[in-house]
């Protein structure tokens, strides 16, 4: 068999499997999950951590700082490094040093050893997200993509949903030493397992001959798009500058959630670390699950819609980021905690789907062949000044006792995503 560009397929014998790419793309979801309870790790130890080394909320917010910095900086060779050796080994590798890296933490003493742990986690986590895109676009038609990328980045909200009763009742039960351990070997585990079972579609014993068809069917014209801009030369795009601005816009409202919504349920609300640990996981399970019905209306609307993927996600994104800062800024005026979660739950719901908008528009405005690439520079504005939000976050609490100023200038943020989205990212970039 041949794909359509005339290249014989080398696929060896195997066990067929129906379907694989949606078994493919679950290697993707459980990366993606155990990436984000590695990041919520600190949120769920910080008020032992603030008991047993004096910390204070702004070292908490300096670790998470810390940790989006370098994480940003590290997009940038991550997209390129990706789009360079592929999936296989590069994820496999980064999954297997981020696992190492949180495993460590449970050796941590000092405040700079955590500081460092921090850093090195940012570094080799950067190439999940990039790794993920490519793999989409290696393993799924256009028209599927939306709903492929929807699954993979929920896994950052089912892991800040999964980790705070999991990770809580594991620190009450053996300390916060143990979560670390914990995280360290499930993640050595997947990343064992992903090297082992996964492979290009042409290179895999056990796609069928229709899915390696449906799969490459519009790869020359998906191809055509960006195939030949440099790295440096995406720095001349408006597209790129507005992506980078708006992903921005939606890190800095996540990052403080991420960082802080426990210790901002127990002080706003006034409950316990093992009551903050449950209703923690409620907006960010909503939130999973509001993704992945967001990425099947887009690829629903795709199939049916005659405007173009472009213009279908950049009005969803109009529309989800507005509604995200609007909520965002009710919290501070809710009565009770069941209206505080409920908002919350619909918030971060928000958030989550236009986090999933973003990555799919890199392969509407670029081609698959530096789709990673231009998802990682995305990916790298976002995380470049969001990682100051936990900082900024943290200083303010311990000056004014409360989070009201920074949740509400969260919101305000988060609404002018739309803005960056709708007035930059209007048409893909063209080979010129």
């Amino acid at each position: 068999m041949r794909t359509p560009s005339g290249t014989p397929t080398t696929i060896k014998k195997g066990r067929k499997i129906r379907n694989l790419r949606w078994f493919i793309v679950i290697f993707a979801l459980l990366a993606g999950i155990i990436n984000y309870m590695d990041r919520s790790a600190l949120s769920i130890s910080a008020p032992e951590l603030m008991e047993e080394f004096n910390f204070s909320a702004a070292d908490i917010g300096l670790m998470g700082t810390v940790f989006s910095w370098i994480y940003a900086v590290s997009q940038l060779p991550a997209g390129w490094v990706t789009d360079r050796m592929g999936t296989r080994r590069v994820y496999a590798g980064a999954i297997a040093g981020w696992s190492i890296c949180i495993g460590l933490v449970a050796l941590c003493t000092r405040f700079w050893h955590f500081l460092l742990l921090r850093a090195l986690l940012g570094i080799t986590e950067s190439p999940n997200s990039p790794a993920s895109a490519k793999m989409t676009s290696d393993w799924f038609p256009r028209s599927e993509r939306s709903h492929a990328t929807a699954i993979w980045d929920s896994g950052s909200k089912w892991g800040p949903a999964i980790a705070p009763p999991i990770l809580t009742l594991i620190m009450i039960g053996y300390g916060w030493r143990a979560i670390y351990i914990f995280l360290g070997i499930i993640g050595v585990a997947l990343a064992v397992s992903f090297f082992i079972f996964y492979r290009k579609p042409s290179e895999h014993p056990n796609i069928t001959d229709e899915e390696l068809e449906l799969i490459t069917r519009d790869k020359q014209q998906d191809d055509l798009s960006g195939a030949d801009i440099s790295w440096m030369s995406m720095f001349k795009y408006r597209q790129v500058w507005g992506m980078m601005l708006g992903y921005f816009c939606i890190i800095w409202i996540w990052n403080i959630f991420i960082v802080f919504l426990p210790l901002y349920l127990q002080k706003a609300q006034g409950i316990s670390i093992l009551q903050s640990g449950w209703l923690a996981a409620i907006p960010f399970l909503g939130a999973a699950i509001l993704e992945f019905l967001g990425g099947y209306v887009m690829t629903r609307m795709n199939k049916r819609s005659s405007r173009s993927p472009l213009s279908l996600k950049l009005r969803y994104m109009g529309f989800s980021t507005i509604l995200a800062g609007l909520l965002v800024c009710m919290l501070p005026l809710m009565p009770n905690l069941t209206s505080f979660i409920v908002v919350m739950t619909l918030a971060i719901g928000f958030v989550a789907n236009s986090q999933g908008i973003a990555w799919t528009l890199a392969g509407d405005v670029i081609g698959s062949r530096k789709v990673s690439s231009l998802g990682a520079v995305q990916n790298f504005g976002g995380y470049f000044g969001g990682a100051f939000a936990p900082l900024v976050t943290g200083i303010i609490v311990d000056a004014t006792g409360s989070f009201t100023i920074p949740i509400i200038v969260g919101g305000v943020i988060a609404a002018c995503a739309a803005l960056a989205y709708g007035g930059l990212v209007r048409k893909p970039i063209l080979v010129e």
